[in-house]
């Protein structure tokens, strides 16, 4: 069956998510936290109990324990292998909490024709499952090969040229050869990023590094920079995946601040481009 165009529109069912301080810890150093090019080894995210150091939960995770979307059933029966994560967003109201459980809805925003595949867009709301007050939102749009030429709309245009002088903070990140594998351990378990069976049938060389995980990297340079480390700060973030980051690959944000905001793309060592049109809010 090819993609399901009535799924538009269809909000899922709440389903609620917990997390505890571990899953925090592990989602940091999923992220690259705690390297040997961090800040101060970034204590404060990667361990529980270190003299004045008490734990904080990195803003990015919102994408993680707030990511939804429908059953993959409601939108119709494609080759998982086909599936790449094409754009994310996420807004705070307030800082993640170490332990926490949220409630979140998600509803399909779009399905739209690019041709080559289906570019699919879901919202999620995500609220405190005991109080109700609001946490995070986050958008997802996931492109699938193979699913396009069904004669809809193209969607929004693309985001316009980035900035051309240089940036105001550039920061660099190694990501570490097994960093996949550590970071599957945070829920996504897609053999796209462990298989390398998998992978080539995919079209890739070898496994490749999660795209969320490329944007956690991304989000701690804004953090750092952007913030002054403080995640109280961290409104939204926004970007589109461009291209695909290898593990033991090299990442360098770069960052743009000016009266239009933030602004922020990432490349690899090969001077190729995996994260662009990147916005940034501060709170």
């Amino acid at each position: 069956m090819p993609i399901n165009l009535e799924a538009v529109g269809v909000t899922s069912a709440p389903v609620e998510r917990s997390w505890t301080s571990t899953d925090c810890l592990l989602y940091a150093v999923g992220v690259g936290a705690g390297s040997l090019d961090a800040v101060d080894f970034e204590l404060e995210y990667t361990t529980e109990n270190s003299t004045d150091r008490p734990q904080r939960v990195l803003p990015t995770m919102a994408a993680v324990v707030g990511g939804g979307g429908p059953p993959r059933a409601t939108l119709g029966s494609f080759d998982l292998a086909q599936l790449v994560h094409g754009e994310q967003s996420i807004e705070l109201f307030g800082p993640i909490p170490c332990q926490a459980t949220v409630r979140t809805t998600s509803v399909v925003t779009g399905i739209y024709d690019k041709g080559s595949g289906a570019l699919v867009v879901a919202e999620s709301t995500s609220v405190d499952a005991h109080s109700g007050e609001p946490r995070f939102t986050t958008t997802t749009s996931l492109f699938i090969r193979g699913e396009g030429g069904f004669g809809g709309d193209r969607g929004p245009s693309s985001a316009g040229p980035g900035p051309t002088r240089e940036p105001d903070e550039v920061v660099t990140y190694a990501v570490a050869p097994d960093q996949a594998l550590l970071y599957r351990l945070s829920g996504d378990r897609n053999p796209l990023h462990s298989d390398p069976v998998f992978a080539k049938r995919a079209g890739f060389d070898r496994p490749i590094l999660h795209g969320l995980c490329t944007y956690g990297f991304t989000g701690r340079a804004l953090l750092h920079t952007v913030c002054g480390s403080d995640p109280t700060r961290f409104g939204s973030m926004a970007a589109r995946f461009s291209r695909p980051t290898y593990p033991g690959d090299t990442l360098t944000i770069s960052i743009w601040s000016d009266d239009d905001g933030v602004r922020f793309r990432t490349d690899n060592q090969r001077g190729e481009t995996v994260i662009d049109a990147g916005r940034f809010v501060v709170s």
